[in-house]
């Protein structure tokens, strides 16, 4: 279908109201809103109604790699520093040690099953290998969990685009003899490396400027990081590096620098973001050809199968004993299992699937893995929220951030959260008194029933109140930890050794 250009803004706007609209449905049914996503490109593709034919993967490549770069920035923007901090020893294990073990026992899994070759059954491997920093962006900010196990999460999500990236273009080359175990080793580590420097460097030198350089405009603040972050992106892959190391390294430096107008900075972020993925996946919905997806669905559930009930799990229980024997942390069996269950698959592993189709021209390996993260996505999603609650990991009483575009909490250098009192709490009952806060932290407002008023100091608290929470930077850490040793012991809370770590 050949449309004009005022015929494709048209197209365009009306795709994205509808997938915006599609956000709503996608939060009350739990599901990644990817899948919608998805099927808006496929009812647009070839064979549903809009019939628009996008047979270009070479370009579906170059552009998803560019979506890819922006959804991380925004999540290395977003990603609050002291809640991932204790969470990045064993994230880094797990994308680095753990991507090798998935791929190995993946790529031995599918070339028993599936007779497929060596070098094909490790290529899917290390496609299937990265978790994706958009599904699990969007699914896990909505649940209640422990701190360092969301922030496990999100940094290996971060995190392990990069190597797999590395591997999938090494495996893609379809000219060049396979390469040595050796020189994927090699490689990857050395433009691993290359990325972190670039990304240390632009990310200190960027927030430097940026909090001394005074911009005629705040609209120019936000526009200004963002270019900064496909300078880290662009910069290391001149110089032979990982891109998306590098971007997600800068980001994370950036968002947790105290920036002028940084709310509005991560809000722009955020909504980038949201249209790079609206972007991505309704283009990768087109990309696909649905009259070709039912000869992968065999092969797709076997090789998703064995990536969920086996390659998942075995490469989080390596990488957590590692993390173990090294003494950089621990993770218990409950939050092994939870890891294991939770490595959502979403636009990364189809992206790098265009990779190879790319270099060959061939899409079976592309449509193989389309099924395998609609299925898997359908079969994860929803189930996240049902299996915390099930291993004891739901954290509802966690507070949370609010993003509030306030100059005067900016200068106070505060920070104001939002504590939903979960129930069966022990902070049930408590007054606002008894929560012995520190003198420079205010419960502001209480939300109770869709009502909501300003507290007195003898205001006795409910289960399924909300509380606002104003408090300096300082002393955040030290509010978290006292409201949670309320919610665990009650007021006297202290008098039972509870410290709310």
């Amino acid at each position: 279908m050949r449309l004009e250009l005022d015929g494709w803004l048209l197209v365009s706007a009306v795709i994205v109201i509808a997938a915006i609209a599609s956000v709503r449905v996608a939060h009350r049914t739990g599901l990644p809103s990817l899948l919608i996503y998805l099927g808006l490109g496929l009812l647009l593709g070839e064979s549903g109604l809009g019939e628009i034919h996008f047979e270009n993967a070479v370009l579906a490549k170059q552009l998803g790699l560019i979506a890819l770069a922006v959804i991380l920035a925004e999540g290395g923007l977003t990603t609050n520093w002291e809640h991932v901090r204790k969470a990045v020893p064993p994230a880094l294990v797990l994308a680095t040690v753990g991507v090798g073990i998935s791929i190995v026992v993946l790529a031995a899994a599918v070339h028993g099953l599936l007779d497929m070759d060596w070098r094909s059954a490790l290529l899917l491997g290390a496609i299937l290998a990265s978790t994706d920093a958009a599904a699990v962006f969007s699914v896990l900010r909505r649940l209640p969990l422990p701190p360092r196990l969301a922030g496990i999460l999100e940094a290996e999500s971060g995190f392990n685009d990069a190597p797999t990236v590395i591997i999938v273009i090494l495996l893609s080359q379809v000219n060049v003899p396979d390469p040595s175990v050796w020189n994927v080793l090699v490689t990857s580590a050395v433009e691993l490396a290359i990325g972190a420097a670039v990304g240390l460097a632009v990310g200190p030198a960027a927030a430097y400027l940026l909090r001394r350089v005074a911009l005629p405009a705040s609209g120019l603040y936000p526009i200004a990081v963002m270019a900064i972050a496909f300078l880290a992106y662009s910069g290391a892959a001149v110089a032979h590096g990982s891109g998306f190391l590098a971007v997600y390294v800068a980001t994370l430096i950036i968002g947790n620098s105290r920036l002028p107008h940084r709310s509005a900075t991560r809000g722009f972020a955020e909504g980038a973001a949201w249209l790079a993925q609206i972007g991505l996946f309704v283009m990768l919905g087109m990309l696909a050809s649905p009259s070709e997806l039912p000869s992968a669905v065999i092969p797709g559930l076997v090789a998703g199968l064995a990536l969920v009930l086996l390659a998942r799990p075995l490469s989080v229980i390596g990488s957590t004993a590692l993390v173990r024997l090294a003494r950089i942390g621990r993770v218990t069996w409950r939050e092994q299992i939870f890891l294991s269950w939770a490595g959502l698959r979403g636009a990364v592993p189809i992206v790098l699937a265009t990779i190879p189709w790319a270099a060959s021209g061939q899409a079976g390996m592309f449509n193989v893995v389309f099924v395998i993260v609609i299925v898997f996505t359908l079969a994860q999603g929803p189930t996240l929220p049902f299996l915390a609650r099930l291993l004891g990991l739901s954290a509802e009483g966690e507070a949370r951030d609010l993003d509030v575009e306030s100059a005067p909490l900016e200068e106070l250098n505060a920070d104001l959260l939002q504590v939903r009192i979960p129930p069966g709490s022990k902070m049930h009952g408590v007054e606002i008194f008894e929560l012995r806060l520190p003198s420079d932290t205010a419960v502001t407002m209480v939300v109770r029933d869709g009502r909501s008023f300003v507290p007195a100091e003898t205001t006795r608290l409910r289960s399924e109140d909300q509380l606002l929470v104003v408090t300096t930077a300082a002393q955040r850490d030290l509010v978290e930890r006292r409201l949670r040793a309320v919610s665990r012991r009650g007021k006297l809370a202290g008098w039972y050794g509870e410290s709310g770590d």
